[in-house]
C-alpha cells in the first residue's frame, strides 16, 4: 500500500506512459512526420477520424491555435459521443459505414489520414482505414498495441487498426485505459489514451512543421485567435488562412 495520493500516483503514471513513447516511438513519429510533410508540400490535407473519446484527438488539431492549417478533423456525429451517448458505442462499431465517410469527405491522394483508436478494434476506425488505402491514400494509427493484441477482433474480417495502418505510433497505454488499482475495486481508475494521443499527435503536427522547413517550406500554420486584440496581423493572417482551405475543408 502506498503512502501517495491518488493524484499523485496518477501524476506519476502518466509521466511514466509519456516516457515510455519518447523512448520508443521516436522513429515511428518521424516516419510518420515525413509522410505527413510529403502531403502538405503536396497541397493535400491531412484528414484525423476518430470515435469516441478518440474524437478529441482529430478536435484538437482542427483550426487550432498554434498548428497546421491544412488539418481536417472529420467528426462524424453519430459516432463522437457529443450528444445520444449510448447510441454511438453500437454507431461505432457497425460495418459498411467507413467507406461511405471516407468517400463524403472527398479523401484522396496526396493526402494523409491519421485514425485515433486505443483499442484499434471499432469497425469504423477499421474501415475509414481500409477505405483511406484503397484510394491510395497513407494511413497512420494511433492506437495501443498492447490493448489491441489483447482483444479479440470484432470486424468480420478479423482485422484491426494496425494491420491497415502505413506507420502505428503506439501510445504504450494499458489494457483497459485505467493505469490504478485501488483496493476493493475490480476497475482501473484514471484513463490515460487521450492524454498519450494527445502528447503524440502534437508532436507529429510539430516535427512535420520542423520537416517542412528543412526543405525550405513555409507552412500555414494559425495564430491564437485572441492575440488579434493586439495586432490586426493575426486577424489578416488567419482569415487568410480560412478563405484558402474554406472550400476544401468540410468542417471549417
Amino acid at each position: 500500500m502506498t503512502n501517495q495520493k491518488g493524484w499523485e500516483r496518477y501524476f506519476a503514471a502518466i509521466n511514466r506512459i509519456v516516457a515510455k513513447i519518447q523512448e520508443s516511438q521516436g522513429a515511428a513519429i518521424e516516419q510518420a512526420a515525413e509522410i505527413m510533410a510529403d502531403c502538405i508540400q503536396q497541397d493535400g490535407l491531412i484528414h484525423l477520424f476518430g470515435v469516441g473519446h478518440s474524437a478529441i484527438m482529430p478536435e484538437e488539431v482542427n483550426w487550432r491555435a498554434a498548428t497546421l492549417a491544412p488539418v481536417h478533423a472529420i467528426l462524424e456525429p453519430s459516432m463522437t459521443g457529443h450528444t445520444e451517448i449510448t447510441k454511438s458505442g453500437p454507431m461505432e462499431k457497425l460495418e459498411g459505414s467507413g467507406e461511405i465517410i471516407v468517400d463524403y469527405h472527398r479523401v484522396a491522394p496526396p493526402d494523409v489520414m491519421i485514425v485515433t483508436s486505443n483499442s484499434g478494434n471499432n469497425g469504423a476506425s477499421i474501415e475509414v482505414a481500409e477505405a483511406s488505402h484503397k484510394r491510395n491514400v497513407k494511413v497512420i494509427a494511433i492506437n495501443s498495441v498492447t490493448y489491441s493484441d489483447y482483444l479479440k477482433p470484432l470486424h468480420s474480417s478479423g482485422k484491426k487498426l494496425k494491420d491497415m495502418a502505413d506507420v502505428v505510433v503506439d501510445n504504450c497505454c494499458p489494457i483497459g485505459d485505467g493505469v490504478l488499482d485501488f483496493p476493493g475495486m475490480e476497475q482501473s481508475v484514471g484513463p490515460s489514451s487521450t492524454i498519450a494521443g494527445l502528447y503524440i499527435l502534437n508532436a507529429l503536427m510539430v516535427q512535420t512543421v520542423d520537416n517542412l522547413l528543412a526543405r525550405g517550406v513555409e507552412p500555414d500554420v494559425y495564430y491564437n485567435g485572441s492575440l488579434s486584440a493586439n495586432s490586426q496581423i493575426v486577424t489578416e493572417h488567419n482569415e487568410r488562412l480560412i478563405k484558402k482551405y474554406f472550400y476544401r475543408i468540410r468542417n471549417l
